[in-house]
């Protein structure tokens, strides 16, 4: 079978044995690529989208913002050919060598200090976190201050110490978010989800003509 016909059969397994459910259409072309990813079901369950999450992840997209990621495992598998369409860079500053510096210097993790480098650059474009809950709580202290400005943030870090509590804040917080609650997520999860919000911007600039 070609690459296509593969994915088309995975989702038409994932519609069938997911059944019925509550989802958008919209939300529901994330949730099911997010378990095409990681063949977890467990995501219908545990997901959770601010109610404008989607809707200021297209416009970012279409607007060309950055897209920034925690690491570099979630930054080569967003689809640059198509987020590439509408110019937006897909950046990863957590090997940066003033990362390392600052990290080492400030007795800090990487991850943290990367959100710092990036503050400045993600002004309305998407933050993604898939796998250090130390990035998704700094930047929500740094979203807090004002000094980080993403339209979107997709917190998905995975892990046993603090991944599901740093969840809990952020959907605490009420900045426009896709996440889910528990422990479990990952790098090439959160990717998946920003595949996902290109994939609907396609569509919604197809409709714009």
């Amino acid at each position: 079978m070609k690459p296509n016909a593969i994915e088309a059969l995975s989702f038409e397994i994932i519609d069938r044995e997911a059944g019925p459910h509550t989802f958008s259409p919209a939300a529901w072309t994330i949730v099911r690529r997010m378990i095409h990813t990681s063949a977890d079901f467990e995501y219908i369950d545990s997901v959770r989208f601010h109610p404008r999450a989607i809707e200021r992840g297209i416009e970012a997209i279409l607007s060309g913002k950055p897209i920034i990621t925690d690491t570099e495992m979630a930054r080569v598998g967003i689809r640059k050919g198509d987020t590439g369409r509408f110019g937006c860079a897909v950046e990863c500053f957590i090997a940066d060598p003033a990362v390392r510096e600052g990290a080492e210097s400030e007795g800090i993790t990487r991850a943290k200090a990367a959100v710092d480098m990036a503050a400045e650059k993600m002004a309305g474009g998407i933050y993604v976190v898939g796998n250090a809950p130390t990035a998704l709580l700094r930047l929500l202290e740094l979203a807090r201050e004002g000094k980080a400005r993403p339209a979107l943030i997709i917190g998905l870090p995975v892990g046993f110490v603090n991944a599901a509590e740093s969840k809990e804040e952020l959907l605490a917080s009420d900045f426009p978010c896709i996440t889910n609650i528990g422990r479990k997520g990952g790098s090439n999860v959160a990717a998946s989800v920003v595949n996902a919000i290109v994939k609907l911007a396609i569509a919604e600039a197809a409709k714009k003509g």
